[in-house]
């Protein structure tokens, strides 16, 4: 979870902030803040898979007032919660 939240930090342009991070039920989730979800995913997934870091990961926004995450990774994945 370190290594992969310090990846985005160093490579993320300052269009979005990587707002820490929480574990528990078996999964490690890391929050970022943007403005812009489709270049924020961009930049997210072009900096795991440059550090073989993607596989196994799910990708997944939701608006701050709201509840339902929409998921952008995998291609197939139909529902996302944090637990």
């Amino acid at each position: 979870m370190i290594e992969v939240e310090g990846v985005l930090i160093e490579r993320l342009s300052e269009l979005h902030e990587v707002d820490g991070h929480d574990a528990g039920a078996g999964e490690v989730n890391i929050f970022i803040h943007t403005n812009d979800i489709g270049k924020a995913f961009d930049e997210v997934k072009a900096a795991l898979q440059g550090e073989n870091l993607l596989a196994g990961a799910r990708i997944a926004y939701r608006e701050v007032n709201k509840s339902k995450y929409t998921v952008l990774w995998p291609d197939g994945l139909k529902e996302f919660n944090i637990v």
